[in-house]
């Protein structure tokens, strides 16, 4: 039976060769016992892929009967075009971090965002009434105008004026399908991220940016109530706790595997294919944003990639008239689902493991894809874009960047390099020439020496008391703790 253990007490290196006093990316991993079963399920087959996507374009060119309909054409040529391209990506794509349901859907997620990500280079160089006409090209429902609508009309909770729908209709008027996006969207983000705080910040954060674009978007407009009670403690709160329960039994959890045809009862083949759509393993994520200056950029990289990606959300749908409801933007969602936890948990080797040195290629398509989108809106609406902050506003967001810039530069900068000069200035040597100290140096390990006339009296070596000499302490090697 193999199995992988991740309790290994391996000192790191760093990506310089030194050694490093954070834990090894291995103790972040779970025990996994696994009894190395290879089905017919888990070989590869490209070959038969090969033969299947022969057959299939073989019989479209010399059975299928042709259509003079030019639309319907083109939009079967760029299916076939998108499949031929997952196919190829399923069976030769290089694997990922995850491997359940099968290594194989992983890559096909691999395929899918370089897809998406095509499709939005493609769209970044048309103009935006060109955008717009290609949304009503694949649904005849888009390419119209959406309506603006804010959410704070009336932001009383309770209406006593004999409203038709009761006196709580402001609060039920809220209570739509998005509710519960926000809180499935918050428990994935939690899976996702896997830091309870950096939930947190994110979550608060993006209500804050709501409150700072309701001037250029209206429905970032909402009730005070709905901002912070509705959608931070109720639906985002919600699940980030959910999220953390799931994570702590994932965390504790035992991992073991069997063949399918090892297991004797139909109850537990029913069992072990239900589990093969849970994680093969779990890794969890410490990000430790104080603990040095890498990791503190790379948290409030993370912080602000997450926020931009939520901004596209809304600036796309209003700039490329996509409705909410629209399955466009729930595929999306989805899609962002899938390749952002691939990201993370790249993202995370790269930054914990010293033997990973290259960022992975989720993360590499995930940054592309967030970027990008950004480009689409900053260049199809750039007056919306740069609609100037109201002045408090502006004020604000000048305060809180000088806040976050000034402790970065006192934290990992100024109180560490004082820190670490007052502690060489108290270990330093106060008095005693070259010659003694060297001489010092060379003691034995409890400060002793032997007198050489005692011992050539007697058969037994007699010990010198020690003597007075300036305070020195050797100098150790200091491992800054980075776990």
């Amino acid at each position: 039976m193999a199995t992988r253990s991740a309790k290994e007490s391996v000192q790191p290196v760093t990506r310089d060769g030194s050694l490093s006093s954070r834990p090894s990316f291995s103790s972040f991993l779970t025990n996994v016992e696994d009894d190395g079963t290879m089905t017919y399920f888990w070989r590869a087959h490209s070959i038969t892929a090969l033969i299947f996507l022969i057959a299939s374009l073989l019989y479209v060119s010399l059975f299928e009967d042709q259509t003079h309909d030019v639309s319907w054409n083109v939009k079967r040529g760029i299916v076939a075009c998108v499949v031929v391209f997952c196919i190829f990506g399923m069976t030769q794509v290089r694997d990922g971090p995850f491997r359940r349901p099968h290594p194989a859907f992983w890559r096909l997620v691999v395929c899918l965002s370089v897809l998406y990500e095509l499709a939005l280079v493609f769209l970044l160089f048309q103009t935006v009434d060109n955008a717009r006409q290609l949304m009503a090209y694949l649904d005849p429902e888009l390419g119209k105008p959406l309506p603006e609508q804010s959410y704070a009309e009336d932001c009383r909770i309770y209406d006593p004026d004999g409203h038709p729908d009761g006196p709580w209709h402001n609060l039920w008027e809220k209570m739509d399908i998005f509710v519960v996006g926000h809180l499935v969207g918050w428990f994935f983000k939690m899976l996702m991220i896997r830091d309870y705080w950096v939930c947190w910040v994110i979550s608060i954060m993006f209500e804050f940016l709501e409150y700072s674009l309701e001037h250029q978007l209206p429905n970032f407009a909402e009730c005070w109530w709905d901002h912070w009670i509705l959608d931070v403690l109720v639906c985002n709160g919600a699940g980030i706790w959910l999220g953390m329960k799931t994570l702590n039994y994932l965390n504790i959890k035992t991992y073991q595997w069997r063949g399918l045809w090892k297991i004797s009862t139909y109850r537990g083949k029913l069992k072990r294919i239900f589990l093969q759509f849970t994680p093969y393993s779990w890794t969890r994520f410490d990000w430790q944003p104080t603990a040095n200056l890498t990791h503190w950029l790379a948290v409030l990289g993370i912080i602000s990639m997450y926020l931009l990606a939520e901004l596209n959300t809304f600036y796309l749908k209003y700039i490329l008239w996509i409705p909410p409801p629209h399955l466009l933007n729930w595929l999306r969602l989805v899609l962002y689902v899938l390749v952002g936890s691939c990201a993370l948990r790249e993202l995370f080797q790269y930054m914990s493991d010293p033997e990973c040195k290259t960022m992975g290629q989720q993360s590499w398509v995930m940054s592309a894809i967030i970027f990008t989108e950004f480009l689409i809106a900053l260049k199809f609406d750039l007056p919306l874009i740069l609609k100037p902050f109201p002045r408090y506003i502006a004020i604000c967001w000048i305060l809180g960047i000088l806040a976050v810039v000034s402790w970065t530069v006192w934290n990992f900068c100024i109180h560490r390099i004082s820190f670490r000069f007052l502690h060489w200035t108290m270990k330093k040597p106060k008095s005693g020439n070259k010659k003694e100290k060297e001489t010092m140096a060379t003691d034995d390990a409890d400060g002793c020496e032997v007198d050489d006339h005692e011992v050539s009296n007697n058969s037994q070596p007699a010990v010198k008391k020690q003597t007075e000499r300036p305070y020195m302490t050797r100098l150790r090697t200091r491992n800054n703790e980075n776990a």
